[in-house]
């Protein structure tokens, strides 16, 4: 198959290594880029545990801090392999979203222990903190990073969508799924499979018109990935 991968540049070259293994042709159009902060050291006195919902929360502290020995509790299995692929040697993988993370996190910490910080970008919703406030913690947040959406789709990536040349879609956000939607008014979908992370994300793609709609077992791109066998 051939198949567009719509993630900012980074982890698409990692999916495309992937899809390769899998016998796939991947076509990478970014739909997000992610811009970091810079400033200081980010002040962790006081900190039992760091809360990281994507991987770009993980590289944003990675550039902020040196220290690596601090527990990160990690929402999925990308989120743990890039904490380790940056040195920090105590992480905890939930295995889920920002609900589950919440969960494991209660069972991992403990509230009289200190606080919870939670990096994370500008468009990240309160859902994480609320949830273990609610159960006591002390949750702080630090925004360290910004995702930009792209405006339009290449030429050329428009011209193999009106060729027909695009076999299937990947979708790992509600807010990739809208840009796409936005992107695409006029195109004809109807041969292509799309593929997405989570119900909301593919709820996000309405009203564009596939072939199909496959939606990951689980929220995390091994899960996604597997849609395409």
């Amino acid at each position: 198959m051939r198949v567009l991968i719509t993630r900012p540049e980074e982890d698409a070259a990692r999916i495309a290594a992937l899809l390769k293994e899998r016998g796939h042709v991947s076509v990478i159009a970014p739909l997000l880029a992610v811009q970091f902060h810079d400033g200081a050291e980010i002040p962790l006195a006081g900190v039992q545990a760091v809360l990281a919902t994507s991987a770009n929360g993980v590289r944003a502290l990675a550039r902020r801090t040196p220290h690596r020995d601090l527990p990160v509790f990690a929402v999925g299995p990308q989120t743990e392999e890039e904490a380790r692929a940056l040195g920090f040697r105590n992480v905890h993988n939930a295995g889920g979203d920002s609900r589950t993370l919440a969960a494991a996190a209660a069972q991992w910490a403990s509230p009289e222990k200190g606080t919870l910080l939670h990096v994370k970008g500008v468009e990240a919703d309160g859902t994480l903190a609320t949830l273990l406030k609610a159960q006591g913690f002390d949750v702080q947040t630090s925004v360290l990073y910004d995702v930009a959406a792209t405006d339009a789709l290449s030429e050329d990536i428009r011209a193999m969508f009106t060729c027909h040349e695009i076999d299937a879609a990947l979708f790992f956000s509600a807010r990739s799924a809208k840009v796409f939607r936005d992107c695409t008014q006029g195109l004809d979908l109807s041969p292509v499979t799309a593929v997405c992370i989570s119900e909301s994300t593919a709820a996000a793609l309405a009203p564009l018109s596939f072939q199909e709609i496959r939606v990951a077992s689980a929220p995390n791109q091994n899960a996604l990935l597997a849609c395409l066998d």
